[in-house]
């Protein structure tokens, strides 16, 4: 049985891909969002996809949704949107607009998985954004988690993502059990052309005047290519085989521009 995973501010499912291909089961998710929960919903049909705010749900609520009862629940992570621009003087989780921040401990201590991980910009690690970090910390120090010290800033690059994109990660563990280690960055990256090199061009086909996909030929794979189309398993990854047509170019409607 894979360990249970609850997805907060899910989106559309970045997190929760990330981690069903870790090997953990996204039993809920929430999202605002209904665009972005259907979305989810259709990338994750075996999870619960919750299309309210985050403020609006409680721990016990989470689990009813879910249908996991009473069984612990391994990791509960999700990114926050958060200013962070508190009033000097003013505790940062009681100011309005790092409510869902407040809402992320909350919904941890109400639901004490083993593990936690809060992502956001990196921004939150310094100036007065830094407050709203200092207090969630502190927070889950006051209760029954621990705090991975120093927290540390990762770059997507550094992990096999065709993408200079940089955010912290603030990891905790429930008291009792062991603290997890940040990774080690790869040897080398990876490159755009390796992911999307094969792709088509859009301008060769009029249907896409149309509408937003295409029969098309696709050029020849990357390795690592076929890997994210899984085409070719690899080690590590224990995510749900999806089925789809591979020679179907999709998302790319056209749009006739003026010369301007």
């Amino acid at each position: 049985m894979r360990p249970i995973g609850i997805d907060l501010f899910a989106g559309a499912g970045g997190l929760s891909l990330g981690f069903e291909n870790a090997g953990f089961e996204i039993a809920a998710a929430v999202e605002i969002d209904p665009i972005h929960c259907a979305t989810h919903e259709f990338n994750f049909p075996l999870c619960k996809t919750i299309c309210r705010s985050v403020s609006d749900v409680v721990g016990y609520e989470l689990r009813r949704i879910a249908g996991i009862g009473e069984r612990d629940i391994a990791v509960v992570f999700g990114g926050a949107p958060c200013q962070g621009f508190s009033m000097i003087g003013k505790r940062a989780l009681d100011d309005p607009r790092n409510e869902l921040v407040h809402h992320f401990v909350r919904i941890v201590l109400e639901l004490q998985p083993a593990y936690f991980v809060f992502e956001n910009v990196r921004g939150l690690t310094v100036g007065k954004q830094r407050q709203v970090l200092d207090e969630m910390i502190q927070a889950f120090g006051e209760s029954d988690y621990r705090v991975c010290s120093p927290y540390e800033v990762l770059n997507a690059a550094d992990f096999g993502v065709p993408q200079d994109r940089k955010r912290l990660f603030l990891l905790g563990a429930r008291k009792g059990c062991d603290l997890p280690h940040y990774p080690e960055p790869l040897s080398e990256r990876i490159a755009v052309l390796d992911a999307i090199g094969d792709l088509p061009e859009a301008d060769k086909f009029p249907t896409l005047l149309k509408c937003d996909s295409t029969e098309a030929e696709f050029g020849s794979l990357s390795h690592y290519a076929r890997r994210l189309r899984g085409i070719d398993n690899y080690p590590g990854d224990f995510g749900y085989r999806r089925n789809f047509d591979r020679g179907i170019l999709t998302s790319s409607l056209r749009t006739v521009h003026t010369e301007k």
